[in-house]
């Protein structure tokens, strides 16, 4: 089993900044990806950010030149470094982490909540 710990979620002005940080334990697949998703209400879950093992990364066209994936692979975690939030940013985020060999091993997180107030 895999289990994914989300934090650094809240409240914050438009404008500001948030930090997303991820643990993942468990059985880890070898080679995976790490990424972030996130849903606002009444929308589909979509996509965010993700990082390979190797680290290449893949952001939502709209995000790009604000928010910022990394991710720690001694320490399976990845990061989400969010800038100039907006209001339509409010979501909760939820941390995957697949494999890029195995289909079907791919596990979520709980989600955290962001909220940015206009």
């Amino acid at each position: 089993q895999v289990q994914l710990v989300e934090s650094g979620g809240g409240l914050v002005q438009a404008g500001g900044s948030l930090r997303l940080s991820c643990a993942a334990s468990g059985s880890i697949s070898f080679d995976n990806s790490m990424g972030w998703y996130r849903q606002a209400p009444g929308k589909q879950r979509e996509l965010v950010a993700v990082v390979t093992l190797g680290g290449r990364t893949n952001y939502a066209d709209s995000l790009k030149g604000r928010f910022t994936i990394s991710r720690d692979n001694a320490k399976t975690m990845v990061y989400l470094q969010m800038n100039n939030l907006k209001p339509e940013d409010t979501a909760v985020y939820y941390c995957n982490i697949r494999s890029t060999l195995f289909a079907g091993w791919d596990y979520w997180g709980q989600g955290t909540q962001v909220t940015v107030s206009s």
